[in-house]
């Protein structure tokens, strides 16, 4: 079977601690979980605030994954990583 490809979304607001943690904690759990596999974006809401319409972004920082399906969302810096990966189907619930 095809290892699944991600493709990552994360929305900020400038560079925040929140902001900053979260792109760090997210940039860990790849290297740790889809080394290779998987493609981030970050959309700066500053630069960009008519991009959180598309994906109702509603709250800063917000992790997108929108592949592989469903879409899901993570708000938040991120540091909680059991949470992170349950997220994003990477951890099997418990």
């Amino acid at each position: 079977m095809e290892e699944e490809y991600y493709e990552l979304r994360l929305y900020v607001a400038g560079k925040t601690p929140k902001s900053v943690t979260a792109l760090s904690n997210l940039k860990k759990y790849c290297e740790e979980h889809l080394l290779g596999k998987y493609k981030l974006e970050v959309i700066d809401l500053l630069e960009h605030p008519q991009l959180a319409e598309g994906d109702q972004i509603l709250a800063i920082p917000t992790l997108v994954k929108k592949v592989p399906d469903p879409v899901r969302k993570i708000i938040g810096d991120l540091s909680n990583k059991e949470k992170v990966l349950v997220g994003l189907d990477l951890r099997a619930k418990t």
